[in-house]
């Protein structure tokens, strides 16, 4: 018989996180600039795929899949962002720096907060992994391994369009026009839309194991953050600023998410 979760693996893998936010606060704290958060984020979640992986008590080829797709999909987008983000001449953030500026004396204090914030959300996205981690059933199903597909098969199209983009924002010829090469010809955001699909992915895996149903809960979190709040907003306003008529074109032409033949410019 399937078993239900261990769910004192959420409580570990919470102190876990706090504890990893909390030594990236005192960095940041150190020196005035929050970037590495993100960075911390990522790898939270890889940990926390693999602790499961060792802990739970699903069968062994669960645990090895899922803790595998979740260091996979950890490593991946942790050092993409290290290597991009972090270095001695980059200046922190412009979304963390606004609001350094806006919170004035209470920064400190406040980001404390919001990696904590951040870790807990960590724990959260992980719902499915421990699900996936704690599930006995014998036999891998349909839905399992076509999730493990999809999770797979979005980890390369997210790094595809990040290097897609990375690569043209290198050209000398790039400056002050938008991407429209590879993926970014059909969507505008298909490094957002990956991540997503990773999510259903890792969801379609859970879904099988006891109360598989609640790990709907991570791709409807991440979801609504890239559609209302991290991503897409603040990403287009940001491109309209620094690329005006030419994003007003390309929002004109172009899917804002889901992958889509573009329309033929007015």
């Amino acid at each position: 018989m399937p078993t239900t979760p261990d769910w004192s693996l959420l409580l570990i893998g919470l102190a876990v996180c706090a504890l990893v936010m909390f030594l990236v606060w005192l960095v940041q704290s150190a020196r005035k600039d929050a970037t590495p958060v993100d960075i911390a984020w990522a790898a939270n979640l890889g940990l926390l795929a693999v602790l499961y992986a060792i802990f739970a008590s699903g069968t062994g080829e669960r645990r090895v899949l899922i803790g595998v797709i979740g260091a996979l999909w950890s490593v991946r987008l942790a050092g993409w962002l290290a290597l991009h983000r972090i270095g001695a001449n980059r200046p922190e953030d412009a979304r963390y720096a606004s609001l350094r500026s806006d919170w004035g004396a209470n920064a400190n204090r406040n980001f404390f907060w919001f990696f904590q914030a951040q870790g807990a959300l960590d724990v959260l996205l992980s719902l499915p992994f421990l699900l996936v981690a704690s599930n006995s059933a014998v036999e891998f199903g349909v839905l399992e391994i076509l999730g493990a597909v999809v999770a797979v098969a979005s980890i390369c199209g997210e790094t595809a369009a990040d290097v897609q983009l990375d690569r043209f924002k290198k050209s000398p010829s790039s400056k002050g026009k938008t991407c429209r090469v590879g993926l970014w010809r059909v969507s505008r955001h298909p490094n957002y839309f990956f991540e997503w699909t990773f999510w259903v992915g890792v969801a379609l895996i859970a879904w099988s194991a006891p109360l598989g149903w609640a790990g709907l809960v991570a791709p409807a979190i991440m979801l609504y953050l890239l559609w209302n709040v991290t991503g897409i907003p603040a990403a287009e306003a940001q491109a309209v600023k620094s690329r005006g008529q030419d994003y007003l074109d390309y929002q004109r032409t172009t899917s804002v998410f889901v992958p889509w033949f573009p329309k033929a410019a007015r």
